[in-house]
């Protein structure tokens, strides 16, 4: 007699992350999109829709194992849209919902102040020099 096993989903995949501080618009925007790379993977879906491989080409920093986590939760958020192209092991297309694009003003305020981040601290490196 073979005995089948159900195959385990790992916890926390569609669940949302809880407000550390109950109530404050802040700390639920940063559950949603804060971290070191939920803002760049928001940015290159905001070109376009994107494989899986072509996500991992654009943010050589970030490992296979992180991406998928950050996708996982994005996805839970509704931030972002996860569409497989046919049957298993298909290759699946990541996209912005119309509520992930309403971050994307965001995105560029960030990308903005970053530049100028940059530039002002390249200054500063300057004249302690």
């Amino acid at each position: 007699m073979f005995v089948t096993a159900e195959k385990k989903v790992p916890e926390g995949n569609n669940a949302r992350r809880l407000n550390p501080v109950d109530g404050c618009p802040l700390t639920a925007a940063l559950a949603a999109i804060g971290g070191k790379w939920k803002l760049i993977i928001v940015y290159w879906l905001a070109k376009s829709p994107r494989h899986f491989a072509a996500l991992r080409q654009l943010i050589p920093g970030i490992s296979s194992k992180v991406l998928t986590q950050q996708l996982r939760e994005l996805k839970s958020d509704g931030i972002v849209d996860r569409k497989p192209m046919g049957p298993i092991p298909a290759p699946v297309v990541y996209s912005l919902t119309d509520y992930g694009s309403s971050v994307l003003p965001l995105v560029e305020n960030m990308r903005l102040w970053g530049r100028h981040h940059l530039e002002s601290s390249a200054i500063s490196r300057i004249r302690g020099a």
